[in-house]
């Protein structure tokens, strides 16, 4: 327990990969004796309740979410909306502003931890509240993002000018630059020239947040990104905390008996994960080439997938012939699955991952390897991470320009980390035993949480 114990309100984008990291990061705050009001959609808290590991000191507190012309009656997260409705999402989240301006006013607390509503830092700042941007992305993610000017002309209206991806950043380490594929740069500067809720572009709500908040964080460590957070705090003139990793938990809940009995038939490491996360939807085409590259790789699989679009069940998405060919050796499952408990049961080898920052530190902390599926945004990043610079997975290979995956790509990828010959493969191998290592040592995690909780502190005064 710390000396003084801190009031914090964390209010995350509407979107259940920031509504969970927050409550981990919550969690461990809340380990080390502050509160949190946690501010979340009203029908969107019963789904994290059970995450919630310390109700004594985190609350949460329910937000109505506004009603906005062209979205579907209920509607409260980027889960519940197709893609090109998610800035609707967040038209929604801006019209709660007055709503929290009076939760402040009541709740009174020492800081607001946020990310995507802009305005939050300086209307804290009217009320003397401090605030933070706490970012579930990488700082190579938001260093590229805001080094990379979005046009001239852009909020005139005129031609969007796009970055070359392929040149290393302006003061940035040739050594430590990532490139992006062309349709990834494409996509990229598309991103960031997007209205993102309320007519306002996304470059420019990172950045307004950007530049009035009094501190930003970041859910990383310096023993993986450390080159790169030191070029952010020169580039940024703000305070950087560094929250480390954070490990999830270890679920209460035992895994369901049916995958029990199942994956029980397989032997050690030998068996296929893959789930592209809750907002992941392939096209048929894609999802069908998925699927037969697990039938070519040969070894047997769990993939739990979203029907592609156009398609009302994963059964009716799936080639002709397929179940019969793989039955008794693979499943295509199109509910939730007890991620946690399926990446450490020892029958997975391999997790094939959308690789989004949780499901990365999900995949190593455990013994299976990561082959490499990013699909939008800093997913992109966080996949060059894993494969170039760390080298602990392998990414699938894809068509430069149409970004197009085959089933044969996905087999190479996958027989790379299965097959115990391959060299590429014992490479990967090894260099995941040592960063799993380091991950799982009992001082990294503690260490960062008490700085990031006395870095609060200081920032309160």
């Amino acid at each position: 327990m710390v000396a003084t114990s801190l009031h914090l309100v964390v209010y995350p984008w509407f979107a259940l990969g920031h509504l969970n990291a927050y409550l981990h990061l919550s969690n461990k705050i809340a380990q080390n004796g502050h509160r949190i009001s946690f501010l979340i959609p009203t029908k969107t808290q019963s789904k994290l309740e059970t995450f919630n590991l310390y109700p004594d000191l985190i609350t949460f507190v329910p937000i109505i979410v506004p009603h906005i012309d062209g979205l579907p009656p209920g509607a409260e997260t980027t889960s519940d909306v197709p893609v090109h409705l998610q800035p609707l999402i967040m038209t929604a989240m801006d019209r709660t502003e007055s709503d929290i301006e009076l939760l402040l006013l009541d709740l009174k607390p020492d800081i607001v931890v946020f990310d995507f509503a802009y305005w939050l830092p300086k209307l804290a700042r009217s009320l003397g509240i401090k605030s933070v941007l706490y970012y579930t992305v990488t700082p190579l993610t938001v260093y590229y993002f805001t080094m990379s000017p979005v046009a001239e002309g852009q909020h005139s209206g005129n031609k969007f000018t796009e970055v070359d991806p392929m040149q290393p950043r302006s003061g940035f380490p040739v050594s430590l630059s990532i490139k992006l594929h062309n349709h990834e740069a494409r996509e990229f500067a598309a991103l960031k020239a997007m209205k993102f809720g309320s007519d306002v572009i996304f470059y420019d709500r990172l950045c307004a947040s950007l530049s009035q908040c009094d501190a930003t964080g970041f859910r990383t460590c310096r023993e993986i990104e450390g080159s790169y957070i030191d070029n952010l705090g020169s580039r940024f003139g703000k305070p950087i905390f560094l929250s480390g990793p954070i490990i999830p938990n270890p679920p209460t809940s035992t895994l369901e008996e049916k995958w029990i009995k199942w994956l029980g038939k397989f032997k050690a490491r030998s068996v296929i994960y893959c789930a592209l996360g809750s907002e992941c939807t392939l096209k048929g085409d894609q999802f069908q080439e998925l699927v037969l590259g697990f039938e070519l790789s040969g070894w047997p699989f769990l993939a739990a997938l979203k029907p592609p679009l156009g398609a009302d069940s994963i059964e009716e998405a799936l080639p002709e012939g397929f179940e019969e060919r793989v039955q008794g050796r693979g499943v295509v499952h199109g509910g939730w699955v007890q991620q946690l408990r399926i990446l450490e049961h020892p029958s997975i080898g391999c997790f094939i991952t959308h690789c989004g920052l949780s499901s990365l530190v999900e995949g190593l902390m455990n013994q299976c390897q990561l082959v490499l599926l990013p699909h939008a945004g800093d997913q992109f990043f966080n996949a060059r991470i894993m494969s170039n610079n760390l080298k602990v997975g392998v990414e699938i290979e894809k068509g430069e320009e149409d970004g197009l995956f085959t089933k044969e790509s996905i087999c190479k990828a996958v027989r790379t980390v299965m097959e115990d010959d391959n060299k590429v493969g014992r490479e990967v191998k090894a260099n995941h035993a040592k960063l799993r290592d380091l991950l799982c040592s009992e001082y990294l995690e503690s260490s960062y949480i008490d700085s990031f909780c006395q870095n609060l502190q200081d920032l309160v005064g």
